[in-house]
């Protein structure tokens, strides 16, 4: 594995700088005024419709997705630039149509959607014309086992009729959130993990009810679209709305979050950098008893380690990357599963020393700092919590030794 990044990221890598340090950062304090005022409520604020606009003039769009719909880049070529949106992630990855679920949803459509479900759905998801949701966890079972899934999925002639209960569905609440992708059961006799399918469901159809959104330590998360409830009621869609087969739910669902995983660690990375950025602006420019925060060995000790921290957690995911490009996502599973472990754990812990650092000022609205630790520590959550994947990392160790 070459650690220089080539010709085309770098490239990219210098647009996308400049994009921040012209457009995303000083658009940041007209994003929060606007969430403020109420504009928009759980949908995006006109300022990032505005940068939307100009981060497609500048070709910096849907660079997540490989292949003929998206940009063409591999993981490794995406990773530093995914690492960069991060340090704004409340704007820069929306701006640049690389934000989550739509990501996920993008390259399930990409990857398993009929030629008239794509062209349906994801066209206008790629041109950013419309969102989407993933409607997978549930709040009556433990979700971080997918075969639990509750929600029945069930054939009546022409038509599915899903009936079932959702939370947490993130951008759900986003008035421009359109289609749903819901994760249920066609056949709870089957097989462990041919039990669940996946249906394509307009949020328009008869029986949605997405009844209220959710708070994250608080935060509504309104500009993301909100994590909302969601009830299911004797919805129903045409047979031509499923995608792939009945049966293949849970292979999609992983197919899914394996990119989505290293996605949101590229964008912890860059979540982490903005926090040791931050501190370190605070430490030399205030001084307690006497010197600057600067020059207190504890302050030291804060930024030392957080700088071996990223750098080791940098390596890891571009290694995952590379692994992911050349032998799939299958062979990379172990190191998916470690990035998925070690990145928000240590990110929270980054994001926390500069609270510490800041003060009240740390908690306040007056920095980034507590949306970045609310966002880092629910990703411990998100997409698999912590325990599953370290279930799963021991259980193949073991294995060796069986």
């Amino acid at each position: 594995m070459e650690f220089a990044y080539d010709a085309r990221t770098e490239e990219l890598r210098e647009r996308l700088l400049a994009f921040m340090d012209e457009h995303v950062y000083p658009a940041e304090a007209v994003f929060a005024e606007q969430v403020e005022a109420g504009i928009n409520p759980w949908g995006a604020p006109p300022v990032v419709e505005e940068l939307k606009a100009e981060a497609r003039r500048q070709g910096l769009w849907n660079l997540f997705l490989p292949g003929e719909h998206g940009a063409g880049l591999t993981n490794l070529q995406y990773a530093p630039l995914a690492e960069i949106t991060g340090r704004s992630p409340s704007i820069a990855p929306a701006a640049l149509n690389c934000a989550a679920p739509d990501t996920g949803n993008m390259e399930v459509l990409a990857e398993f959607g009929s030629e008239e479900q794509r062209k349906q759905w994801l066209e206008p998801l790629l041109a950013g014309e419309i969102r989407s949701a993933f409607a997978m966890t549930e709040p009556e079972v433990a979700s971080s086992d997918a075969s639990n899934i509750a929600t029945r999925i069930e054939r009546d002639g022409d038509e599915y009729v899903v009936n079932g209960r959702k939370w947490y569905i993130s951008g759900a609440m986003n008035p421009a959130c359109k289609i749903f992708i819901v994760m249920g059961k066609t056949d709870p006799g089957a097989d462990k993990h041919r039990q669940q399918s996946m249906i394509l469901v307009p949020r328009d159809t008869p029986g949605v009810d997405v009844r209220r959104g959710m708070k994250v330590f608080g935060y509504d998360d309104g500009d993301h679209g909100g994590h909302a409830e969601v009830v299911f009621t004797d919805v129903r869609v045409p047979v031509a709305n499923l995608l792939q087969e009945e049966g293949s739910g849970f292979a999609i669902a992983q197919a899914r979050l394996g990119p989505g995983r290293i996605h949101h660690c590229m964008r912890l990375i860059g979540m982490a950098e903005r926090a040791v950025e931050l501190m370190c602006r605070r430490a030399v420019e205030r001084t307690a008893f006497g010197k600057p925060l600067a020059q207190q060995g504890v302050v030291q000790n804060w930024i030392a380690e957080a700088r071996v921290t990223i750098e080791q957690l940098r390596l890891l995911v571009l290694k995952t990357a590379w692994l992911m490009d050349t032998v799939g996502n299958k062979g990379a599973h172990t190191e998916i599963q470690s990035i998925k472990i070690a990145t928000p754990r240590a990110v929270v812990g980054i994001i926390d020393d500069a609270i510490q650092l800041h003060g009240a000022g740390g908690v306040s609205q007056d920095t980034p700092l507590g949306g970045l630790y609310a966002a880092a520590r629910s990703l411990r959550l998100a997409d698999g919590p912590d325990e599953v994947h370290k279930r799963s990392l021991a259980r193949r160790e073991l294995k060796k030794y069986l």
